[in-house]
């Protein structure tokens, strides 16, 4: 592979700071940094998913994965595999597969299971993760006769995560945002059912069109379940001790719907491992709304407090009593928090808040 010079990596961070500045949606500015990432770091396959910023289940995947029939296999031993989890990865934000192996791949059961009959030799993770939470990862893959991700594009994908990382919150921020009056209503359960391994068994008749939702797809064919298939591996995952965060995603569905995605075994007369999987999505509580809006704003504690005592009915006098601050700073926190949501008002910024 070509040795690049300086200038080429430094040409690339800049017109992906660019991408991150124009980008309003995590869906083209994915599509359009991975355009400038390729340039500089090449690569086979990917995978790009968006996270629930307080439990990192992954949802909305943009993807380049050629054997889909392995798709639930796959999704389920990233899960299971804590070398070079996503969770785990801290600073920098990039982990080597290779070079955390020291080249014996095998030490990852997700290489061992099933990336090494695709002749996968490297898979570069990057986590895009501020203090407010973690917005998603990205894996990169090499296989064949490629050679492994060296240390200068682990150091070019670590020097464009911050920015990405902002980019991707701001991306989820607008999706509070509603801009038309659409029909969000259903009219009956959604309902997923998994096998143990992740295989679909059935669902409910209204499934197929929230999935379809989710994840774009041709109307001749099913849709697939992928975001069923990233909460049903974290349950996995949490089951087996490998991750403890709750197998929970909170995402948006659509013109400023938000829905929550859960996973929990049926039954209790069986082994835990051989009891099917139920995967639910239902409309996200006002409270879960409220938190996550605040998240995806990069509120303050302070702020999202006085958000909180907002979508009560509090005034500024009651909310000055209860925060223990005089009306004057909570006026100043007030004028902070529409500032950060593009709210200019109390009417907008709960509406926006809690879906009403």
């Amino acid at each position: 592979m070509q040795v690049l010079s300086k200038a080429a990596y430094h040409g690339a961070r800049r017109r992906i700071a660019e991408v991150c500045e124009t980008s309003n949606d995590t869906m083209s500015l994915r599509v359009r940094i991975l355009e400038q990432i390729q340039a500089v770091v090449g690569f086979d396959a990917y995978a790009w998913l968006i996270t629930d910023p307080q439990t990192c289940v992954g949802h909305a995947p943009l993807a380049d994965f050629p054997h889909s029939p392995d798709l639930p296999r796959l999704i389920r031993l990233k899960y299971l595999t804590e070398l070079n989890r996503w969770t785990t990865i801290t600073t920098p934000p990039v982990a080597r597969l290779d070079a955390a192996t020291g080249g014996d791949l095998a030490l990852s059961l997700l290489w061992r299971d099933l990336l090494r009959q695709y002749q996968v030799v490297d898979v570069a993770s990057t986590v895009f993760k501020d203090r407010f939470g973690c917005w998603g990862f990205l894996d990169l893959w090499r296989s064949g006769s490629a050679p492994t991700f060296d240390e200068d594009e682990a150091a070019f994908l670590a020097d464009i995560a911050a920015d990405v990382t902002t980019a991707l919150r701001s991306g989820q921020a607008n999706n509070f945002v509603v801009t038309s009056s659409g029909d969000a209503r259903r009219t009956g359960p959604v309902v997923l059912l998994l096998s143990p391994d992740l295989t679909v068994l059935g669902q409910t008749p209204e499934t197929e069109r929230y999935l379809r939702t989710l994840v774009p797809s041709p109307t001749d064919r099913s849709p697939i379940p992928a975001t069923a298939y990233n909460v049903g591996a974290q349950l996995l995952a949490v089951e087996a001790g490998a991750d403890h965060h709750l197998p929970v995603a909170r995402m948006h569905l659509g013109d400023g719907t938000w829905v929550t995605v859960r996973a929990a075994r049926i039954g209790d007369t069986s082994q835990q491992h051989d009891r099917n999987i139920a995967i639910t999505i239902e409309a996200i509580a006002p409270s879960e709304r409220l938190a996550v809006f605040a998240l995806t704003s990069g509120l303050s504690p302070r702020e999202t407090e006085l958000l909180e005592y907002l979508a009560t009915g509090s005034d500024t006098r009651n909310v000055a009593k209860q925060m223990f601050l005089s009306e004057h700073t909570v006026q100043d926190h007030l004028k902070s928090i529409f500032a950060k949501t593009s709210a200019h008002n109390r009417r907008t910024l709960l509406s926006r808040a809690l879906g009403n």
